[in-house]
């Protein structure tokens, strides 16, 4: 992260982070992967699961921002604003939390690769099931922004279409169940419990810190009382249900 925050300062670009806290669950696993002293299948296929779903999301934040490597998103150029005169030593230290949680929401990965047992439980099981619902429905919703953002007719306007028409953020809610099933994971090894903080930090970071509260304030000093409307009419994460 160190290097990676090299890179924002010399393009002023911070949005770049995004990318490699992804990237960086892959690494964790494969390092988990050849050096854990785990049961081999269940390292297989939890890391497996944790290098499908980073390198996914990592790819997907690349192939966004570096159309526009030049321009900053808005979330990350208000911080710049806020942080000012002292913009570029505040990011420095917002990379390295990055790395920080990198580690701690990794926690579920170090107890699973570390179990012995040669046989999987059954929260193993349903906790991989978790995980695919999870990955196929941040994909899905990915895709649905992505496709609307590609409408030059749409620029400027909400996306309400698929899963987007029930919940502002589906995209967020499928990522903190992604954290949940590896919580469910993990239960199926000794210690499996203290997984428990992946899933609770997530749901902080989203709810509270740099998911949710950054992004729509951005939606709204751009999209302004169109996007009044839709935060009323939709819910603001879980999407099964549109307000009426």
């Amino acid at each position: 992260m160190v290097l990676v925050w090299l890179w924002a300062h010399k393009i002023k670009n911070a949005g770049v982070v995004d990318i490699f806290w992804s990237y960086n669950f892959p690494v964790i696993a494969i390092i988990l992967f050849f050096l854990a002293p785990g049961y081999h299948d269940r390292k297989v296929l939890i890391c497996a699961m944790v290098i499908i779903a980073g390198v996914r999301l990592g790819t997907h934040l690349a192939t966004r921002i570096t159309r526009h490597l030049d321009e900053e998103e808005g979330r990350y150029q208000q911080l710049r604003k806020e942080w000012a005169p002292n913009a570029e030593k505040k990011f420095f230290f917002f990379f390295q939390f990055q790395a920080i949680s990198n580690v701690l929401l990794a926690i579920p990965f170090f107890i699973s690769c570390l179990n012995t047992t040669t046989v999987l439980s059954p929260l193993e099981y349903a906790g991989f099931i978790l995980w695919f619902i999870s990955v196929t429905g941040e994909t899905i919703a990915d895709r649905q922004l992505a496709t609307f953002k590609s409408d030059p007719a749409n620029k400027g306007h909400i996306c309400q279409i698929g899963l987007w028409n029930y919940s502002r953020h589906p995209n967020y809610f499928f990522e903190w169940l992604m954290w949940v099933s590896y919580f469910v994971f993990a239960l199926g090894s000794p210690w499996g419990i203290l997984a428990i903080i992946s899933p609770a930090i997530i749901l902080y970071l989203l709810l509270k810190v740099t998911g949710i509260p950054a992004t729509e304030e951005q939606s709204l000093r751009s999209k302004g009382e169109a996007f009044k409307e839709y935060q009323a009419s939709t819910s603001v994460f879980v999407p099964w249900f549109k307000k009426k």
